[in-house]
């Protein structure tokens, strides 16, 4: 789905808004393999995701750990910088040839000055990622190994074919010979 096509799914936005918020979300294009964030860096910009599948990740112990994956019509943003002007710890890869529309954190704060309903908009839109975080976090602590995996096969079944199995034994806590062996009994 197109930016302004996910931005009047749930609120029919003016003309004139529509025509804003296409000429301010800027297109980029990323080939597969692409690092779009360095983990450790500095970005303030939001990603509306037209296309493909990204993978937030970050390091540890010199491990390649997958944090969250977006796909297409998800917003998500590197939230340290946006929100607190601290580096990023996380990393930004695309997975698929991507498409993404781009604002600046500051224009998008204009934007909300001037169209109410834009800042209304992105508040649902920030429950939305802040409810699939708390979900993420929920099923981490509370769910074992294959409970994690029977979810993200009812959640998000797509996740499955489009990433690697490393990715997602990582983004599951569970190491890829673990995630094997539960696929091996489904």
């Amino acid at each position: 789905m197109d930016l302004i096509q996910f931005f009047n799914k749930e609120i029919k936005f003016t003309e004139e808004e529509n025509e804003v918020l296409a000429k301010s979300f800027k297109e980029e294009d990323y080939a597969k393999g692409t690092t779009i964030i360095q983990p450790h860096s500095f970005s303030k910009k939001v990603y509306f995701i037209e296309k493909g599948l990204l993978r937030c990740y970050y390091y540890k112990d010199g491990k390649d750990i997958t944090h969250f994956f977006f796909d297409e019509d998800t917003f998500t943003a590197p939230l340290n910088s946006v929100f607190y002007n601290k580096e990023e710890p996380y990393g930004w890869e695309a997975l698929e040839e991507t498409k993404l529309r781009v604002i600046h954190y500051d224009d998008l704060q204009d934007l909300f000055i001037k169209y109410p309903s834009i800042q209304r908009f992105f508040f649902g839109v920030s429950l939305d990622i802040l409810n699939a975080f708390a979900l993420k976090l929920e099923y981490l602590q509370f769910h074992n190994a294959e409970e994690r995996y029977a979810n993200l096969l009812e959640t998000s079944p797509k996740i499955l074919l489009r990433a690697s199995l490393g990715h997602i034994a990582s983004y599951l806590g569970i190491t890829q010979q673990t995630l094997s062996v539960i696929r091996g009994r489904k």
